[in-house]
């Protein structure tokens, strides 16, 4: 066990909620204490970004600022925050009674939400004295990670279904809570219709949505006695067809529009298991021929993107989708290998010469360059520097507060990302991984630091 090392039976779990300050690494404050103790209070800006990109991912959807500006501007130590604190025995009376009066002061430059981001381009900078920003790292690294990882699946489930409503129905399945909270939220900016979370939709103001369970239909004695029953209460609703014999179903819906002539007016007929391509097809000229050509078909069950073009591209008529645990938990690419480094402090550039996490000094700009209304490149730039092409990062804080630019609604976040990604190359929109990657460049000016300030940390 390292010596920092700390263990102290709790009685509760505080809800993050009401203590997220202690929502962080130990060595975080440790760190921050030995600041303090050392006089070490000159200011520092770190630099959040991914220092590659998964596989199959073309470009990731900055996404999950919101929240990071609502943190830092409430960011306070409670007092049963540091009574936990000093039952670990660590810290001091003097460090203890620091952070009973800590406020975060600092400024944030950040890429706004819904803006196509590349391997190694800051997504945030926080720019503070020194202690104030290293609290930062694990809450600020985890939302930024968390809702850019699930935004930039689901960019690409919404760019498969080719312009056909996509629904989140993952909430089950995604790893907690707060996780199917903030997936719904991110998924909303990428372009998904609505959610099945019924608490994100209350939360953030989404559209909510939902069909029927298997297991109304199993508790009626009949599939045709559960869609009456069901239909009597939801006349526009969506019916669940594939609990007994898929085409059955179907037909039981014909039987039912004929029993209810005008009054029927269900949307839609779900499809929920196996040859999803087959089953449309065939469902969709049972419909036709009972004169239902507008209702819809619903397709759900292990969907992801690679699904959804399979499906589109044997022509299956499908009208809309619902997308679980693939997109829930981004399943092939469940994790970015983001990072949260230090790279100026009391005026001096600072670099990492670690094999393969190379870090490049002070506070930083992305211009993005365009060529006929399409993205053609960036340049990672000193943030002094003035070069072609439209500066990304803004100051969304000042001084611990807000600015107009950190004032974003979820809507405009959203719209924001419908606009860039319209301005990204189509192949990498695409699925398939483009070769060569988008152009990312490091200004010369920037470079010539990194290579002073090495010279200068290795003597």
């Amino acid at each position: 066990m390292p010596p920092e090392a700390a263990i102290r039976p709790a009685p509760s779990a505080p809800n993050l909620a009401c203590d997220p300050a202690l929502f962080t690494d130990l060595y975080e404050l440790t760190m921050m204490q030995a600041y303090v103790e050392a006089g070490m209070a000159e200011t520092a800006t770190f630099s959040l970004f991914v220092r590659r990109l998964p596989k199959r991912r073309n470009y990731l959807l900055a996404c999950g600022l919101d929240d990071v500006l609502s943190y830092l501007e409430s960011l306070r130590f409670s007092e049963d925050s540091l009574e936990y604190l000093a039952s670990l025995g660590q810290f001091s009376a003097r460090f203890l009674a620091w952070l009973r009066d800590f406020r975060f002061t600092g400024d944030v430059y950040a890429v706004p939400e819904g803006t196509p981001v590349f391997a190694n381009e800051p997504i945030v900078e926080i720019t503070a004295p020194i202690a104030e920003a290293q609290l930062a790292e694990t809450f600020v690294a985890n939302q930024i990670h968390l809702q850019t990882m699930l935004a930039s699946k689901a960019a690409r489930v919404v760019a498969a279904a080719r312009g056909r409503p996509v629904v989140d129905f993952g909430a089950r399945r995604m790893h907690g809570t707060d996780a199917a909270l903030k997936a719904a939220r991110a998924f909303h900016i990428a372009g998904v219709a609505a959610t099945s979370n019924v608490l994100a939709g209350r939360i953030y103001g989404l559209p909510v949505t939902g069909t029927m369970a298997h297991s109304f239909i199993q508790s009626h004695e009949s599939e045709a006695e559960a869609f009456r029953a069901f239909v009597g209460i939801y006349p526009e609703t969506v019916l669940l067809v594939d609990t007994y014999d898929t085409l059955r179903g179907v037909r039981r819906v014909c039987a039912l529009a004929r029993e209810l002539g005008d009054g029927f007016r269900v949307r839609a007929v779900r499809l929920d298991s196996g040859d999803l391509a087959a089953l449309s097809r065939e469902a969709r000229a049972i419909l036709d021929e009972a004169g239902l050509g507008h209702v819809g078909i619903f397709a759900s069950s292990s969907l992801d993107e690679d699904a959804i073009d399979a499906l589109l591209r044997a022509e299956a008529p499908i009208t809309g989708f619902g997308v679980g645990t693939k997109m829930g938990v981004s399943e092939d690419a469940p994790s970015l290998d983001i990072v949260y480094k230090l790279c100026t402090y009391a005026g001096l550039g600072r670099v990492k010469l670690s094999t393969g996490k190379p870090v490049l000094p002070g506070r930083k700009q992305v211009f993005r360059s365009e060529d006929g209304g399409r993205a053609a490149g960036d340049v990672i730039a000193r943030a002094d520097e003035s070069l072609k092409g439209r500066p990304l990062l803004q100051l969304v804080m000042r001084g611990g507060q807000r600015t107009d630019a950190g004032r974003d609604t979820l809507d405009d976040a959203r719209a924001r990302a419908a606009d860039e990604l319209a301005k990204l190359p189509g192949a990498l929109r695409g699925l398939a991984p483009t070769d060569p990657p988008y152009p990312v460049e490091v200004s010369a000016r920037l470079r010539a630091d990194q290579e002073d300030v090495i010279r200068r940390v290795r003597g």
